[in-house]
């Protein structure tokens, strides 16, 4: 009986495939081979029968993706590679907002995960069946010292904090915005950042009193923060749409990781480093 992981890669790859063979019954077969070409000396997502019945995915992709997913898209990718031999999926962090500007421009990108369906939607036609695959929300992270004794969201209204968010454009900063509005309070940032990254290092190194970031970036930085709370009443979430994109090289293998990232084995990965489901 083939499994439904069969049928969901078999349908994935580029090369017309036979699909007979992935129903419950097992009343057909799937293609014995087909023959991998290469572009440019890189070879290009293929599918070939091992023998065995099982499709394997070969080639390399290039994936964009919010900061926020470093940790757990690192550990994805190591994952992914050792699933499937003979891929390599190379990553590229940062703002949602400035990965949407460089696929509209032209980079060679095969995947878009986005922190924000905004961003996604920044990309237009270029993303296919963009799926939300995870959420987040925000969390205010204080050096581990706590200096400027934060121990609610009010505190970061006060006179004299030093409170660092993202800019306004990226996902994380539009989040902060939305938690200072829900709490109707006034905060006056010192620090406006280009990524949820670089706004959690300025907690970290003691720059600013208080970050407001995810709460998946106060679990990554360990001890070296404290995290506060914000109210369920006054928070605020963004959903992460994962899509490949129309214009990608290794579309086959484009779309194996898309499809990996919604398995379940992945979405114990997200869970564990503090995403929620969609």
């Amino acid at each position: 009986m083939k499994s439904l992981r069969t049928c969901l890669f078999a349908a994935a790859v580029a090369v017309p495939l036979a699909l007979a063979g992935c129903s419950s019954s097992g009343g057909g077969s799937a293609p014995s081979s087909t023959t991998p070409t290469t572009t440019a000396g890189t070879s290009t997502a293929a599918a070939s029968d091992n023998g065995g019945g099982t499709q394997v995915v070969k080639g390399s992709i290039t994936v964009y993706a919010a900061s926020s997913l470093t940790g757990a898209f690192t550990t994805l990718k190591s994952d992914f590679e050792k699933l499937y031999p003979g891929t390599s999926v190379t990553l590229t962090f940062g703002a949602s907002s400035d990965l949407a500007t460089q696929i509209n421009q032209g980079a060679p990108v095969d995947v878009f995960a986005s922190a924000a369906p905004k961003n996604m939607q920044q990309v237009g036609a270029n993303a296919l069946q963009a799926q939300n695959f995870a959420s987040n929300v925000a969390e205010i992270a204080v050096p581990a010292k706590n200096p400027g004794k934060i121990t609610k969201l009010a505190d970061l209204a006060r006179s004299g904090v030093k409170v660092a968010v993202c800019a306004p454009a990226v996902p994380c900063g539009a989040i902060a915005t939305q938690v200072f509005k829900n709490a109707g309070i006034s905060v006056k940032p010192v620090a406006q950042e280009s990524d949820v990254k670089h706004t959690l290092a300025l907690a970290v190194s003691g720059e600013a009193d208080a970050a407001v970031v995810y709460v998946t970036d106060v679990l990554s930085a360990g001890k070296s923060v404290k995290g506060i709370t914000i109210p369920a009443a006054d928070n605020a979430s963004t959903e992460y749409p994962i899509a490949r994109l129309k214009n990608a090289k290794n579309a086959a293998v484009a779309e194996a990781w898309v499809q990996y990232v919604l398995t379940p084995a992945a979405q114990k990965v997200l869970t564990a480093d503090g995403f929620r489901k969609p």
